[in-house]
């Protein structure tokens, strides 16, 4: 049974509600893990307050020079950690050693934590009168990651909260626990002391309590739009710093002098890449003015595109986390049909086959009033969605309610700039499959796709991670 991290100590949540982890690519339980109960939590959250007080006056050098330790840590565990995320997530081995490589650039952000953290002097801001600024740490902090991405929104997540000198209480998702054991376990062997990371495992019941608890100062969420809204309501009503990552609904603009060779792969890569199960995926193209010859090459590759467990060499579809999501992802495709949709790649044939897997399906003529046009997906869905103008296609995109990538092809700079300037989404791309910014710059969701003010890693996650304190001084 999968256990709790609670200071030093791993031990069972004292319930024995449980739920099946399972290997996605075989259908079969693999694990089981236990729901943690409020005093679950509670416990968890006591050993933060109790480490709190000697980590967060611990010099930031030492805090530092404990994060390059688990960095290196990380750096030698990276076939392992990738392994583990394959057998519980389902992506291939590329992908998931991607997820890693991503996480532990987060990492690397966190060790620059002496430059970070550092506040700002004004010497004679009055007469013989001196102002300082300070960064102190907010306190006991939460993360409650989503199952798609274990290793690298987790690493998203404590790694910049401990090196700021706050305590952490993480609950991965109950789908996905075992990388989040395998980086606790990391974390202390680098030499962390007992309390700085803590793991509480459950489902909705540990999250509230996370949410709810009154010795937790703020919290870093990451999942589904309606979640991701009530997590944002409910945390800033106990008066918590909050940052709530969303759903997204991309759109992926194709304009007539784009390269072909260039934007068809990339848009395949977006759409199917972790089976569609990212917050980053390309779920709707646009192609601009003629739609026929991209349309069918789209449908063509798509088709011939390997699926399979994430562990072949030849896979590039790995399987859906569990067979009920699948069973939505269908529903979605059958009802894109009823919808008037025309389906131009089948991926259903895959539903026989032992495991989770749905292959890359292409519907053309979808409408953006479609479900398939307008709800997020997460599955291998893309659905075609042609519009005559570059400003016709911005206004199909931004007439979504979530804003969080959206890209488009062409060798126009004037149209790049053009896309640039009034797409209304947090991370552009030009001639990119997937905006993703870099650990040292925001992930930066717009409207539904993100509630709060300070988005993840980055100097924002610098700042929501810290308070300051202002000092004015007269002798």
């Amino acid at each position: 049974m999968i256990q709790n991290l609670v200071g030093d100590s791993w031990r069972a949540p004292s319930s024995s509600d449980s739920l099946p982890v399972y290997d996605p690519a075989r259908g079969v339980e693999i694990d089981r893990v236990l729901l943690s109960t409020p005093d679950d939590v509670d416990a968890a959250v006591a050993a933060a307050v109790a480490a709190y007080p000697g980590w967060s006056t611990t010099p930031v050098m030492e805090r530092t020079r404990l994060m390059f330790r688990f960095k290196a840590l990380l750096e030698e565990h990276v076939e392992d950690l990738a392994a583990e995320i394959t057998l519980h997530h389902g992506k291939t081995l590329d992908e998931a050693r991607g997820e890693v490589r991503r996480g532990i650039e987060v990492v690397d952000f966190a060790c620059g934590a002496p430059t970070l953290l550092q506040g700002r002097t004004l010497r004679g801001v009055n007469r013989e009168v001196d102002q300082d600024l300070y960064r102190f740490p907010v306190g006991v902090v939460a993360g409650i990651p989503p199952f798609n991405f274990p290793a690298m929104i987790p690493l998203w997540m404590f790694p910049l909260a401990v090196v700021c000198g706050n305590t952490f209480v993480m609950k991965p998702s109950e789908r996905t626990p075992l990388s989040v054991i395998r980086l606790a376990r990391l974390f202390l062997e680098a030499g962390f002391p007992p309390g700085v990371l803590n793991v509480v495992h459950g489902a909705s019941t540990a999250a509230a309590a996370l949410v709810a608890h009154r010795d937790v100062r703020a919290i870093s969420f990451v999942g589904s739009e309606p979640v991701a809204r009530a997590v944002y309501r409910e945390a800033a009503a106990h008066g918590k710093r909050v940052q709530a990552l969303g759903g997204a609904k991309n759109h992926i603009v194709v304009m007539p002098d784009a390269d072909p060779d260039v934007a068809i792969p990339a848009i395949l890569g977006s759409a199917f890449g972790n089976a569609g199960e990212r917050c980053l995926a390309g779920s709707v193209v646009v192609p601009v003015g003629e739609a026929k010859s991209l349309t069918a090459r789209l449908a063509a590759e798509a088709a011939a595109m390997p699926v399979g467990p994430g562990n072949r060499p030849e896979t590039k579809v790995g399987p859906l986390i569990r067979d009920e999501h699948r069973g939505r992802v269908v529903e979605y495709i059958d009802r894109a049909v009823r919808e008037g949709g025309r389906i131009v790649a089948d991926g259903r044939a895959m539903l026989k086959q032992p495991g989770f897997f749905l292959g890359p399906t292409v519907i053309d003529g979808v409408a953006p009033g479609m479900a398939v046009g307008r709800e997020e997906i997460f599955g291998p869905v893309l659905s075609v969605s042609s519009a005559q103008t570059l400003d016709a296609a911005i206004e199909t995109a931004n007439r979504m309610a979530l804003g969080n990538m959206a890209v488009i092809f062409t060798t126009s700079g004037r149209s790049a700039r053009e896309f640039r300037e009034r797409i209304e989404a947090g991370m552009v791309g030009i001639n990119v499959p997937v905006a993703q910014p870099f650990a040292f710059f925001p992930f930066s969701g717009w409207k539904g796709s993100f509630y709060g003010d300070l988005h993840v890693h980055g100097t924002d996650g610098v700042e929501f991670y810290t308070r300051k304190k202002v000092v004015v001084t007269h002798w």
